[in-house]
């Protein structure tokens, strides 16, 4: 059996908000880690606080292109999350969940390492049950803005589950619903950050339509414990698992509660509602917590707070 401090990790888009999280408990573990990103979305200062490491490693490389190093285990994380990001490039958006994860599973081949891919809840689309549990196939729009993103990562599933029958790969592959925290983007588009960030600035806070939807928001520790549970787990665990808090709260209730927080006297402006915006979004965690023996800890309010700390640094600075 091979031990934390012996284990050779690569953890592709290391640099951006999960993906660095990842890498810091990783390297905690004794782990030694090699964080490839291409700096699309991911950043340094991300990692800065790993670069004097010994254990660190940070390699900015394209998961498009094939990969010629000698792992352990592999975390494909590679791949822009957020809308704003990912509808500005959709058909490289598409290449990464795609490319990368042909690229990334034929190093797993080469190297018999195992191999975890962080896909989306978003592989159920604008769901038809409530809440969202493994077994349902979705309700995605194929030809839609987001469905370079939806698509690509429902195709990288496929591509992950054909290398496990065709070629025995060790395989877990797990469906990250909305997760916030420390080091998320000030500007990329996603509800926690853009409530935050202009409550903070005193804007007006933008509802998209009646603000009625809703989601459920998962703590960036609290996942990152998910993630490594998941990759630990026994070797005929493959999922797909859903990670995420089943709390779930409107659009409404989280600005009112993060205007509640910041002190902010900003206003609540309504505008359209985007395309294929999901009305509900909530996991079922049934499995998670079987199989992994996990479930969410820290509460909204206290992970609000958190990050609404964290964003006044940023802001600040």
């Amino acid at each position: 059996m091979q031990y934390a401090d012996d284990r050779r990790v690569l953890v592709t888009g290391g640099a951006g908000f999960l993906g660095s999280h990842l890498c810091d408990r990783l390297v905690a573990r004794g782990e030694d880690v090699l964080c490839v990103d291409n700096f699309y979305t991911g950043s340094k200062s991300n990692v800065a606080q790993l670069l004097g490491n010994a254990r660190f490693e940070l390699l900015r490389h394209d998961v498009t292109f094939p990969l010629y190093v000698e792992v352990d285990r592999i975390f494909n994380f590679a791949c822009p999350a957020s809308p704003i990001h990912y509808q500005r490039n959709p058909v490289q958006t598409t290449k990464t969940s795609v490319h990368g994860a042909i690229n990334m599973l034929g190093l797993a081949k080469r190297l018999r390492a195992r191999i975890l891919q962080a896909s989306t809840s978003e592989v159920y689309g604008d769901p038809e049950i409530h809440p969202q549990v493994e077994d349902y196939w979705g309700r995605v729009n194929p030809i839609g803005s987001r469905s370079c993103y939806d698509e690509g990562k429902r195709c990288a599933e496929t591509l992950f589950f054909d290398y496990f029958r065709q070629h025995a790969i060790e395989i877990k592959v797990v469906r990250i619903f909305n997760t916030y925290g420390p080091r998320m983007h000030p500007n990329d588009g996603r509800v926690v950050s853009n409530f935050i960030v202009q409550a903070l600035k005193g804007e007006d806070i933008t509802i998209y339509g009646d603000g009625s939807q809703t989601r459920s928001f998962c703590y960036v520790d609290d996942l990152i414990d998910a993630i490594v549970l998941a990759m630990d787990s026994p070797a005929d665990f493959t999922g797909p698992v859903n990670l995420g808090n089943p709390c779930e709260c409107t659009m409404l209730e989280l600005a009112n509660k993060i205007l509640q927080l910041t002190g902010s006297r900003s206003r609540l402006v309504q505008q359209p509602l985007p395309q294929d915006d999901p009305s509900q979004r909530q996991p079922d965690i049934g499995l998670a917590q079987s199989a992994l023996g996990w479930q969410p800890r820290v509460s909204l309010d206290d992970g609000l707070g958190e990050t609404i700390a964290y964003f006044k640094r940023l802001l600040r600075s």
